[in-house]
């Protein structure tokens, strides 16, 4: 039960990471003037950093049952896997791009530190770009070892 509810997870975070990336920021900013679509932005990337610190723990919280169960049984000496790898860099991802750089990101907007907003917005670029693919694999992974 466990494996089947872990990679049904990854897949639904992983398509609403997607979705995130492909369909609500592009939209903003096709239809809204900049200002407003960079509010909206914002107010997405809040709710998909929250989301993602509860999938991570969930998923890391699973992936630790999944893993207890196989020592007991005997079928694992190791307790360390790319199952368990994967949220971990999810999560990291998350709290260094959006709750590390949002606020460096706010003060360069205002003129303030020492870091450009281009610079600091491509690094959280890169932060939710290897989320996603962590999230991604981790689904692939998942789904393989459940089936």
């Amino acid at each position: 039960m466990f494996p089947k509810l872990q990679a049904l997870l990854a897949a639904l975070w992983g398509g609403f990471l997607l979705c995130v990336a492909f369909v609500a920021t592009p939209s903003a900013f096709a239809v809204l003037e900049r200002a407003q679509a960079g509010a909206f932005v914002a107010r997405v990337f809040a709710i998909e950093a929250q989301v993602s610190l509860a999938l991570g723990l969930v998923l890391l919280m699973i992936e630790r049952r999944i893993t207890r169960d196989a020592v007991e049984a005997g079928g694992v000496s190791s307790q360390f896997s790319a199952r368990l790898l994967l949220p971990v860099v999810a999560l990291f991802c998350t709290i260094a791009g959006y709750y590390g750089l949002q606020p460096l990101m706010a003060d360069a907007k205002a003129g303030v530190g020492v870091a450009s907003f281009a610079a600091l917005h491509g690094a959280s670029l890169a932060f939710f770009g290897v989320k996603g693919l962590a999230v991604l694999a981790l689904a692939w992974i998942s789904q393989r070892k459940s089936s």
